[in-house]
Formats: C-alpha cells, structure tokens, sequence
C-alpha cells in the first residue's frame, strides 16, 4: 500500500502566529519530516539572518516533543496529530485516490450515500458536487439526452438539471427555442 503514496505525503505552510511574522513551511515525506521557517523581521539583528531547516526521521519526529511544540503553535493541534498519524503509518488511502477514480466509484451509489459522502471532508464535498459527477450520473440514468438538454444542463449545472423535474425542464427548452 505504501507504493500508493508520493514522495511528498503532506505539505502546509502557513505563518507563525503575531507578534512574529516568520513563514513556515511543514512537509512530511514518506521517510521524513521536515519544518523550513523563514524569518520575516525589520529589525536589525535579524536583516542578515538565513532560513532555518529542521530535518528528522519519522521515527526521531515521533520521540521530539519540542518541535511538536512548534508546529502546534504556528499550524495547530490538528495538524499536528495528523502529522503524527502519518508518522505512525496511519494514512488515509481513500483521501489519496485520483479524482477520476473516485467519480467512478461515487457514480455506483445511492443519491442518499452521495449526500452523506459529501458531508466527509472538503475534497469529497468538492467531489459529490461536482458538475463531472452529476453529468455522468444523468447520462447512466436517463435513455436520450438530446444536444440542446445538455447545452441546457452546462448552462444550469448537471446536478440542477438532475433534480429539476421534466414539466420545468420541457418548459425551460421551449423557451430557449423562442430565443
């Protein structure tokens, strides 16, 4: 399963909370951690100062309550025990599955399991919305989609078109015919 995951597992950068202003930068590889900050000051003492790196295994990130500390300040406890998790082998597969795979799978459900899918995190909500899905659900349930249903369906968005009832979708043709 591991073969499944990219070099780079996880990425987020963000910004050290006030009164400092330094860039920070989490990435945690299949092998290591690693968190990059970047100082962001006009004082003098720090004009000169480099970018700073700390690099250390899974294992050794696990067993480093300092730098625990540090990324839970500058990006919080969530991501922290996400990071964590992953250090522990704990991924989440279903989350990494390319977008046109997922579609494919989503298109076998139930309308109700759709709407419950879309309510697990953003990327699904994202998914279960999408005009990709919907369109492919209308074309594997409906027998002829005519050229000016799906000029409308585009204009109206697949997911609309599919809930709309056909009085109101035979009247909203008609009318783009007198157009």
């Amino acid at each position: 399963m591991a073969s499944l995951l990219r070099e780079e597992v996880f990425e987020v950068r963000g910004q050290a909370p006030a009164p400092s202003r330094d860039l920070c930068q989490l990435l945690v590889t299949r092998r290591e951690v690693i968190f990059r900050w970047w100082k962001i000051s006009l004082r003098n003492e720090f004009r000169e100062s480099r970018p700073g790196e700390i690099k250390e295994s899974q294992e050794d990130f696990l067993d480093d309550s300092s730098l625990h500390i540090q990324i839970a300040i500058v990006f919080g406890a969530k991501v922290l025990e996400h990071v964590l998790n992953l250090c522990r082998g704990n991924y989440d597969f279903l989350e990494r599955l390319p977008v046109p795979l997922v579609l494919y799978i989503i298109s076998f459900l139930e309308l109700e399991d759709i709407a419950r899918l879309s309510q697990v995190s953003r990327r699904f909500e994202m998914i279960c919305n999408s005009n990709a899905l919907w369109e492919n659900i209308v074309q594997n349930l409906c027998d002829t989609i005519t050229p000016e249903m799906k000029e409308l369906a585009r204009e109206m968005g697949w997911k609309q078109f599919f809930f709309t009832n056909r009085l109101q979708l035979q009247l909203q043709l008609r009318r783009r015919r007198q157009k």
